[in-house]
């Protein structure tokens, strides 16, 4: 039987790929597996039940907790067996956790309050807070409240309760965005006046006396209006911006299948294309007592709108706006004196590469003229103090770490709370723990020393803070924390495996392997078939998205998932985070500048090679690929720029070709202008570099990247005669195809991985195999 597989093996695919798996199993040991018909029917069944297995066991990754108002208790749910909820309380300032009451008499009570049988499994309750001896409670479930006596179980209805609701996931301070919408009529601090626009002029009129119109300007238009109005905080001065108007032109798809019509619709929406123009904003400031106008002494505003300004306490003379100019090479916090319009850069920030615009993090200290800023100019992503008065910066974190966000800054305490990566030695570098430092970078504490990556919540008042903390493979440990001594309160969950590894389930591996400089560690995690057969090699298949937005390889309990559903099919299943993403050094980052075809492929290919070297069961002569959107783009990537090691791809709504996709995210990496680079990398440009197999997916309602990235795709691949699937589902957005989707990409690998016929599912053979089994 085995000489018939392989010489059916040889008929499906090319001699050299033959010859390197007879090579590769002298070398190794192994044989590859390359199931029967019948072999394959079976673990898609196996899959389909572990797959039901795996969701029913009620794992707890994480809790909600929902605190009271005096700061000291809460209460959160807990998903238990037969999808049922359970509910508990804690008492944070004396260390108690007990069941908040008997889930089934708590369900009867509320279904005889309310004169409807309520079953224990569709309790749900939404709010719920405490008397002040805990015996009592108010409650909501659905629409109704309900106040409850716990000492026996007797519930009424009641009318609603006003309470205050806490947020836990709420940072203490959050950053507001850096610019506004157009304000078209404004009231003065001190009330004395108004201001106005009228025909795209500026007006103002006063509040107190005479009701006459004060006419500002001349040269506005309709077409080009004044507009944007912000007062200085004394009243003497509006600020306000000429505005050249540029519509943002559309993007179309057509809904080819609405009910109930016998027309496709044609839609469409606004979408800003990389190179397409932006509305500008010239800024000028106007006196009120002398009727004057000054034109800032600064370039148009061409990006992200009109800026939030900062005016200096107590002076209202001087103000500060953020600007990212247009290709994002440079970034300035710019003061204005209002009275004679000249600017200084506080901040004047360069690169050769790009400033990563949306994690421009500042935080104003107006009381103290200074200001919180994160940079990576010194390579990694750090916090700086700067003084607004004379432009002087101090380190507050320092090394080969990365802040990763901004909890909060404490200005009479003078400290920050943070989160980072990297910090903890011995750690993988994604890991998430959670510090506190002073402004002058003394005094830096670690809120979760615990290996792990962590998450966490502050009770309202910050005394009490839940972590949650896991690796990929290792269980979620919950704990509740004292702030002030960092030390473990008591524990809330820990999540018990013994139901889930009882299904087989093969845990995932977190595997690193050097990249392309022989230095930098490159992870990612593997997924294996639960029944793998340590003599035979499987194809390996690679899970990609390297935007450079984020890292995505998943770091906290992570074995139910779409990889370990592939895996079980038989193959083996990786995540990997190459150069180019985020969340490393910025060296690390900047390999995508301008080279997001790039997508970090040679640290990828290297990282599967070592994977092979150590376990010979993953075999890299079959390797497989598949993502969605920027993912989408890389799967497809690498069949075209990499096909002597990718030989199978599915490509989701993918972003074929950047000068197609939205502005923001491609001008990011890519740069403006858009220059020739932009088609050299272009997946449409390279179609007939294509020697895989490759199946494209898009929903025709795409409106994050648009359906015609896959179209013109498809059409430059038919134009170079080259052969592929192509899904289109009607009606879906921006997804990976949906159900229908995902079973179509794992029948897609079975045929061109495994060499093997998928099921025939348009008859009832997966039915009638299992039920045979």
């Amino acid at each position: 039987m085995r000489s018939i597989r392989l010489l059916l093996y040889s008929f499906f695919t090319p001699l050299i790929i033959f010859v390197a798996h007879n090579s590769y199993a002298q070398q190794t040991n192994v044989t590859p597996y390359l199931p029967t018909h019948q072999q394959v029917l079976q673990s898609y069944i196996n899959a389909d039940r572990l797959d039901s297995a795996w969701k029913k066991l009620p794992l707890v990754y994480s809790i909600k907790p929902n605190w009271q108002a005096n700061g000291k208790q809460f209460w959160y749910t807990k998903r238990v067996k037969d999808n049922g909820t359970d509910y508990y309380f804690v008492n944070a300032e004396k260390g108690l956790k007990h069941k908040a009451f008997d889930t089934k008499q708590m369900a009867d009570a509320i279904g005889n309050a309310l004169g409807t049988p309520l079953p224990v499994n569709r309790l749900h309750i939404t709010t719920m807070f405490y008397g002040a001896d805990e015996k009592q409670v108010t409650l909501k479930t659905g629409n109704n409240w309900l106040k409850c006596d716990l000492s026996n179980y007797h519930c009424e209805k009641t009318t609603d309760t006003v309470f205050k609701d806490y947020d836990a996931n709420r940072p203490l301070q959050t950053r507001k965005y850096r610019w506004e919408g157009q304000v078209t009529d404004s009231v003065s601090p001190d009330k004395q006046w108004t201001a106005f626009v009228k025909a795209g002029n500026i007006y103002v009129r006063s509040l107190k006396g005479s009701s006459a119109e004060i006419q500002f300007t001349t040269d506005g238009t309709v077409d080009k209006p004044y507009g944007e109005i912000s007062w200085s905080p004394d009243g003497k001065h509006l600020v306000a911006y000429l505005i050249d108007p540029k519509k943002t032109k559309e993007v179309y798809y057509i809904l080819s299948s609405v009910p109930g019509t016998t027309r496709g619709q044609l839609k469409s929406h606004e979408y800003d294309q990389p190179g397409d123009e932006f509305t500008s904003y010239q800024p000028f400031i106007f006196n009120v007592a002398d009727k004057t106008k000054i034109k800032v002494d600064a370039e148009k505003l061409d990006f992200f709108g009109a800026p939030t300004l900062h005016w200096r306490d107590g002076d209202s003379r001087y103000f500060t706006y953020e600007k990212v100019d247009r290709g994002h090479q440079r970034f300035r916090i710019i003061e204005v004196d209002a009275q004679t319009g000249k600017t200084r850069n506080i901040i004047d920030e360069k690169t050769n590469t790009f400033i990563y615009e949306q994690r421009i993090y500042t935080h104003y200290l107006p009381k103290t003229h200074e200001l919180v800023w994160i940079t990576e100019k010194d390579g990694w992503r750090h916090a700086y103090l700067v003084n607004e008065l004379t432009g002087k910066e101090k380190l507050i974190t320092s090394g080969n770490w990365v802040v990763r966000d901004i909890d909060s800054v404490d200005a009479k305490k003078r400290e920050i709370w943070f989160s980072a990566s990297g910090k903890n030695a011995g750690e993988d570098p994604y890991f998430i723990h959670y510090y506190r430092i002073k402004f002058d970078g003394s005094a830096l504490v670690d809120l979760t020393p615990e290996k792990g990556n962590h998450s966490i919540t502050f009770s309202p008042d910050r005394k009490y803070y839940i972590d949650a903390y896991s690796e990929v493979n290792i269980t979620p440990r919950i704990v509740l924390k004292n702030t002030a001594s960092f030390k473990v309160i008591t524990e809330l969950e820990y999540q018990d495996l013994s139901d889930l590894l009882a299904t087989g389930i093969k845990l995932p591996e977190v595997f690193i392997a050097k990249a392309r400089d022989g230095k930098t560690d490159i992870w990612g995690v593997v997924y294996r078939p639960a029944n793998m057969d340590p003599t035979q090699s499987y194809p390996v298949i690679e899970n990609i998205y390297a935007g450079p937005q984020d890292s995505f390889v998943p770091k906290s309990f992570s074995v139910i998932n779409e990889m370990q559903s592939i895996a079980q099919l038989g193959f083996i299943v990786v995540q990997i985070d190459g150069m180019g993403t985020a969340n490393r050094s910025k060296a690390f980052h900047d390999v995508c500048w301008h080279n997001l075809a790039d997508a970090g492929f040679p640290d990828r290919i290297l990282w599967m090679q070592a994977l092979a070297a150590k376990y010979p069961q993953a075999d890299i002569s079959r390797v497989g690929v598949y993502g969605t959107s920027a993912g989408g783009q890389n799967s497809a990537g690498a069949l075209l720029f990499h096909p002597e090691f990718y030989k199978a791809g599915v490509s989701a709504c993918g972003c074929h070709d950047n000068r197609i996709d939205k502005q923001w995210w491609n001008e990011q990496w890519m740069g403006y202008p858009v220059g020739p680079h932009y088609e050299q990398q272009s997946n449409i440009t390279n179609a007939g570099k294509l020697k895989g197999s490759l199946m494209l997916i898009v929903g025709e309602a795409d409106n994050n990247v648009p359906p015609e990235s896959t179209y013109r795709f498809a059409d430059a691949l038919i134009k170079n005669n080259k052969y592929f699937d192509l899904l289109t589902v009607p009606g879906m957005g921006h997804s990976d195809g949906g159900p229908y989707g995902r079973k179509k990409k794992k029948d897609f690998f079975v045929q061109h991985l495994l060499y093997a016929q998928p099921p025939a599912r348009n008859t009832d053979e997966l039915t009638a195999t299992g039920e045979a089994q």
